[in-house]
This record gives structure tokens, sequence and C-alpha cells, in this order.
């Protein structure tokens, strides 16, 4: 069992001995967050992690691009969050060690909505929004936006997730937690 050690002191947050962030300055945080062991987050630009959210172990976030993450929302192990890419099918060449003007590096924000589940060793690429209640296929590369409530695969849609089951769900958890939580009720 991993032993929270508050790493950085972040309020709100758990954080384990193996946690990395690099950049804290430009993340904003909810709170009732976990960050695993063996996560990677590279903030040169801002950052928003909503509340109730789990960042599982080995996933990283990188990419030098804005990110934000909704409440009820969770990584699985080994995702990767790219809001940075080179493209080497033009003119690019080389990779972070060569002046920016050489590489053909493609930067666009990531979006992830509320009650998204992204599954284990899953790829995230630039300029994608993962729609509200997404769920994603564990092994899935992801390079288009999501509409909110599908279950996919890649890009494919494969299914609905119950919307009114996970709100009547969350009416509940915010009945039961009204003094832990500022959270609207909708």
């Amino acid at each position: 069992m991993q032993i929270p050690v508050d790493k950085y002191g972040i309020p709100g947050v758990i954080t384990f001995e193996y946690t990395k962030i690099i950049g804290l300055e430009n993340i904003e945080f909810g709170r009732n967050i976990i960050i695993d062991d063996f996560v990677f987050i590279y903030a040169k630009t801002a950052i928003n992690i909503g509340s109730y959210v789990h960042i599982a172990s080995f996933t990283s976030i990188t990419g030098g691009e804005s990110f934000t993450m909704g409440d009820f929302s969770a990584l699985s192990s080994g995702v990767r969050i790219f809001t940075g890419s080179d493209d080497f099918k033009y003119w690019g060449f080389g990779n972070s060690t060569i002046c920016e003007k050489y590489r053909n590096t493609k930067r666009a924000s990531i979006h992830i909505g509320k009650f998204c589940v992204i599954g284990a060793n899953s790829v995230i690429l630039p300029g994608v929004t993962v729609g509200e209640g997404a769920t994603v296929g564990a092994g899935s590369v992801v390079t288009k936006n999501l509409e909110p409530w599908g279950i996919y695969i890649g890009n494919r849609k494969i299914g609905d997730r119950d919307k009114l089951g996970v709100f009547d769900n969350y009416q509940k958890f915010l009945l039961e937690n009204k003094v832990a939580t500022n959270l609207p009720i909708i």
C-alpha cells in the first residue's frame, strides 16, 4: 500500500514520494485529488485539475500547452496526455534539443470534461476535447474530439453511458457529503 508523503504540500491533494511535478506555479488544483507515485506532470503553461480527480501511476501530462480536467474524472495507469507533438511528415526534424524553428511542432490544449474516465495506457493527442461523461477504453489513441457520454475505443464510439444513472448517483453523493463539498447540485 502506498503511503502519502504530502511531497508538495498542496492543500486538498495527496501526492507520493515518486510523484514528479514541474511548473507547480502553473497548476490550479481543486480538492480531493490523488496523484499517484510515478506520475509526471510538466506544466509549462496553465493546467487546471478539478475536484475528486485521480491520476494513476505511470501517467504523464506534457507538451507545453494548457490542459484541463473536470471534476470526478480519472486518468488510469499509464495514460499519456500530449498537448504538444512533433510532426515528422513534412519539414520538421529533431527533438526538444533542436531549436523550435527547425521542428514542426503541433501544440494545442486538451480538455477532459467532468465524469470522464480515460482507460489504462491510452494516449490523448493535442487539441482533443473529451466531452463530459465520456469514457475511453484501455489502450486507445484519441486524435479527435469525443462527444459527451459516449463510450469509446480510440475515436470509435461503441456505446453510451447511463447519464441519468450517473447524475442520480452524483445527487446521492452530494446529499451525503454536504459538509465536505460546495459543488453544485445539478
